[in-house]
């Protein structure tokens, strides 16, 4: 009798586990990202800490004009990494559009061209949420 007790909470613990799996696992592969972009975080429709950053990674020799929920991020805000193409930004006390990330909805959007060369303008929006 004792042997069947084992059994069922063995069957509960595998239903739990395939349940989580299905709960955090991720719904399919990320949407594809235009080109020049290489990477982006968050991801779109991401839910993220509020400690989290946007970064936008593009190939080499383009750069990038952020905006957060409408409003563009200032020069002096961005950290832009000539040599590898990546924009980062976080909400800080000193930040002109935000001090810190508010729980919700945030849309970012970015709009490219070549530094140097012929024009290759393009731009991406995403959302993404804060808890």
């Amino acid at each position: 009798m004792p042997y069947r007790y084992v059994y069922i909470g063995l069957a509960c613990l595998v239903v739990a586990a395939i349940a989580l799996g299905i709960a955090f696992g991720r719904s399919g592969e990320p949407a594809p990202l235009p080109p020049p972009i290489e990477a982006i975080s968050p991801e779109p429709n991401a839910t993220v800490l509020r400690q989290a950053y946007v970064e936008v990674d593009l190939e080499p020799g383009y750069r990038a004009q952020v905006y957060i929920n409408g409003f563009l991020v200032p020069d002096q805000e961005l950290t832009f990494i000539e040599s590898t193409g990546v924009h980062r930004w976080q909400p800080s006390a000193t930040s002109l559009i935000l001090d810190q990330w508010l729980p919700g909805q945030h849309e970012v959007r970015v709009v490219w061209d070549t530094i140097i060369g012929l024009p290759a303008p393009g731009e991406f929006t995403w959302i993404f949420r804060v808890q």
